[in-house]
């Protein structure tokens, strides 16, 4: 279910719900009932490990086009 991120207008105060993608936005703040707006958080994604590069990059080349180095890491991969 995803995590949505709301701020209230009137008391500045920040708070998340779950709430399903079919359910209208929460409008009333849980603490001093003034009215609340959806905030958009920024979003970060990590890649780690050996086998992102040759798993899930390029379309179109397969894992045996890219080079082994020690049986773990592609040769072009960073060290990790």
């Amino acid at each position: 279910m995803p995590t949505y991120e709301y701020e209230c207008d009137a008391c500045h105060v920040h708070f998340e719900m779950e709430q399903s993608m079919r359910e209208a936005p929460i409008t009333v703040c849980p603490t001093c009932s003034g009215r609340v707006r959806r905030v958009f958080g920024l979003n970060s994604v990590i890649f780690k490990g050996s086998g992102f590069y040759c798993t899930d990059h390029k379309k179109g080349e397969s894992v045996d086009s890219c080079p082994k180095d020690n049986g773990n890491n592609c040769a072009s991969c960073p060290a990790v």
